[in-house]
């Protein structure tokens, strides 16, 4: 019965994944199986953390993101929660032996988001890294399987490519972030006055973790290779169509790439996999 109680868990952490994420999910079907559901236990652990600091306005978010942080813990040591999503990824961290660390700056970033409404460069790196980059690096973990040389010699890269996809979201969420959560990530950047050169400064270290990110990324093992590339791409995308758009559009509307171009990104990284020209 152990067997059933954790396949309901892991289902509700694919659940998570497709409801708040369909360009994650997409991405995930395109890892090997076996990668699939601890890369689901990960961002359903994630999404939930972030949900509290992001949405539960109405409610005490530093009670209840404590509480979650106290479980995470506990469900860790015991290896058992009877929080579908914490059980699910305790599985995974116990299972891949993610460092611990990771879990704590990931929840350190999700406490600064509960009081911090700008930050110097030294916390903007500092909430990049625990937002982000480790995330990166729990699903490195699994993309490696035990192999810590592998591990060791990506981790830069998956940091990278963590970071860029953080960077990317600031940009495409930077309307909600200024009018309805009162925060800006970018530090020397305020609401009223985001101009151009700001964007492009942005957009110029964004370029360097994508390119970083990408010369990891081709030397995944096969089994995460494609899906991962896939997840880059799509960013990349939409990277490119924010850099087309000028300071105002972006703080005036949220952009997205259309399902028919994901569609799209999905077959060309297809014929390039098949190719051998990632």
């Amino acid at each position: 019965m152990m067997q059933l109680f954790s396949e309901v868990c892991e289902e509700c952490s694919r659940i998570t994944t497709r409801k708040y994420s369909t360009s994650f999910a997409s991405s995930i079907q395109l890892l090997h199986k076996s990668m699939r559901t601890p890369i689901h236990n990960i961002y359903g652990f994630v999404r939930f953390a972030d949900e509290i600091v992001d949405t539960f306005h109405q409610h005490n978010k530093a009670e209840l993101l404590q509480e979650f942080k106290t479980e995470t813990f506990k469900a860790i040591e015991r290896g058992i929660s009877l929080n579908p999503i914490l059980n699910s990824f305790q599985h995974t961290v116990n299972h891949y032996n993610i460092s611990i660390d990771l879990v704590t700056s990931f929840l350190q970033s999700m406490e600064m988001d509960l009081t911090r409404q700008y930050y110097d460069r030294a916390g903007y790196e500092e909430y990049i890294y625990g937002s982000a980059e480790v995330v990166g690096l729990m699903c490195l973990y699994v993309f490696c399987e035990g192999d810590e040389k592998s591990y060791h010699k990506l981790r830069p890269y998956a940091r990278s490519l963590g970071a860029a996809f953080q960077k990317v979201n600031f940009l495409r969420d930077l309307k909600a972030d200024c009018n309805d959560l009162k925060r800006m990530y970018f530090p020397g950047c305020d609401f009223g006055n985001f101009s151009n050169q700001d964007k492009l400064l942005i957009e110029k270290d964004i370029q360097q973790d994508f390119a970083n990110a990408y010369r990891g990324i081709i030397q995944l093992p096969v089994k995460a290779r494609f899906g991962v590339y896939v997840a880059y791409r799509y960013y990349l995308s939409l990277f490119k169509k924010i850099k087309k758009l000028r300071p105002q559009r972006i703080l005036q509307q949220r952009i997205r790439i259309p399902d028919y171009g994901k569609a799209f990104i999905v077959a060309e990284a297809g014929i390039r996999s098949r190719l051998n020209i990632l």
